[in-house]
């Protein structure tokens, strides 16, 4: 897959994810259900997705010490995030109905150590790492500043909660998509 691809399909999917979780939630309850099970995977392609995009914007802030921190914290937040759908994913899928979703989310979260690690401070590393990445990268003029603005009003937008999702796919995907073609790192272009 190419680099324009990856840029465009993981916001993109993240898109579609809210867009499913919204037909879910018409019925006031979400899951379990062929909507909850397709936004879920969508989502999860996302995030898988967001390793190589990790991955490019370190090589475009020039492979230096803090660009790598900060992707391995953006990479950090997409693994405990995959973590957290994949864990829905199955839930969804073995729950007869939402009553015994909500008593198996019980018992996972349950377990020491996997709320924060999967459901609150380890996802939003992925957002951490995106808007820290985008703020250097327009610091050193390896994107325009539009595309970071993007960015960070997606990442504070998704401060709102989930039902907010549909404004930070769109926003993502204004800042990532399509991502401009550069062959060498800024450290290189001005040497």
């Amino acid at each position: 897959m190419t680099k324009g691809i990856v840029f465009t399909t993981a916001p993109l999917l993240v898109t579609v994810y809210a867009g499913f979780r919204v037909l879910d939630g018409l019925d006031d309850e979400r899951g379990p259900g062929p909507a909850w099970t397709t936004g879920h995977l969508a989502f999860l392609a996302a995030l898988i997705l967001f390793v190589p995009v990790f991955l490019e914007l370190r090589r475009l802030a020039g492979h230096g010490l803090f660009a790598t921190a900060t992707a391995v914290v953006g990479l950090v937040g997409a693994v405990c995030s995959m973590a957290q759908i994949s864990v829905d994913i199955v839930i969804g899928a073995l729950a007869a109905d939402h009553e015994a979703m909500r008593r198996m989310f019980a018992d996972v979260q349950s377990v020491p150590g996997v709320t924060p690690v999967v459901y609150t401070v380890g996802p939003v590393l992925l957002y951490l790492g995106l808007l820290i990445m985008f703020c250097q990268l327009a610091l050193t003029r390896a994107v325009p500043v539009w595309r970071a603005v993007a960015v960070v009003l997606a990442v504070l937008v998704s401060l709102l909660g989930l039902d907010a999702l549909p404004a930070v796919g769109l926003l993502l995907c204004t800042g990532l998509a399509p991502f401009p073609r550069r062959s060498t790192s800024p450290a290189t272009a001005h040497s």
